[in-house]
């Protein structure tokens, strides 16, 4: 898989989904590689939201903190 950002993971997956929803009837000789893509490129996007996450998590909990004490002024 050759996908390593969100955007490009996404892109399989969404190409995926086109490919197989187009089909009249399935192909099972391309089937397994699409379904190992797909789920390489799924895990890359879990990853991705993983890390916005926690990093969204993160800042908002610093921010919180810091409205909840301000510095004292002198």
């Amino acid at each position: 898989m050759k996908a390593k950002t969100f955007r490009d993971a996404y892109g399989v997956l969404q190409r995926h989904a086109q490919t197989l929803r187009e089909q009249d009837e399935p192909n099972i000789d391309d089937l397994l590689a699409i379904v190992t893509e797909s789920v390489a490129a799924y895990q890359i996007c879990q990853s991705r939201i993983a890390a916005v996450e926690q990093a969204l998590e993160k800042a908002l909990g610093e921010a919180a903190e810091i409205s909840s004490n301000p510095a004292t002024e002198s």
